[in-house]
């Protein structure tokens, strides 16, 4: 199984100009504003403080890359109730179309919260991802705050909502781990 070993910032990119040049696959991680995206890198980096996490929704304002050794994850700004203007909502769809517009990603990570399953902007950036063909694993995460039973219902409503199979969504814990081997053997699977 992928062992991510070493796990390091690399920078943070405003704009399509900054977007970095990678012979790497990217690996990008999605959600809304505080699903969790930046505990989930940690937990998949095996490092605490790599991806700051935040109590505040909308604190991932930039795409920010990390090198993972055989990959490059690009952590995206979160998408939805961050309490911010329009106008700065607007900038961060606008740098997310545009990172997937240039082709910057060979996987994504859709992450939604298990407790509430997916609203509308996550349905929406599913359909774009399915519109664009734009491969993509479906992340339920804070499966700790859940029963095992609860956490099983959930999985069942989220892939009804993203039209896919309960298979195929992953229940993670950044609390517990849980999880955490099946993102790994998805990762090697990607990467081969």
């Amino acid at each position: 199984m992928l062992k991510i070993t070493n796990a390091d910032f690399i920078t943070s990119a405003a704009s399509k100009e900054q977007f970095i040049e990678t012979e790497k696959p990217v690996i990008a991680v999605v959600g809304k504003s505080n699903v969790g995206k930046s505990s989930f890198i940690n937990m998949l980096t095996n490092r605490k403080k790599l991806a700051k996490v935040s109590k505040d929704p909308g604190r991932t304002r930039l795409v920010n890359y990390f090198d993972c050794g055989k990959f490059i994850l690009a952590d995206l700004p979160g998408y939805g109730y961050a309490s911010v203007s329009k106008a700065e909502k607007l900038k961060w769809a606008q740098l997310i179309e545009i990172f997937f517009t240039e082709k910057r990603a060979s996987h994504v990570f859709a992450l939604c919260d298990v407790r509430h399953g997916p609203n509308v902007d996550d349905l929406q950036m599913v359909e774009y991802l399915y519109y664009n063909i734009i491969p993509f694993t479906i992340i339920a995460t804070k499966a700790d705050k859940l029963s095992k039973a609860a956490v099983g219902r959930s999985i069942q409503g989220i892939a009804a909502k993203y039209k896919c199979g309960a298979g195929d969504i992953i229940a993670t814990s950044a609390e517990t781990r849980q999880g955490l081997d099946r993102v790994l053997e998805k990762l090697e699977a990607i990467l081969n």
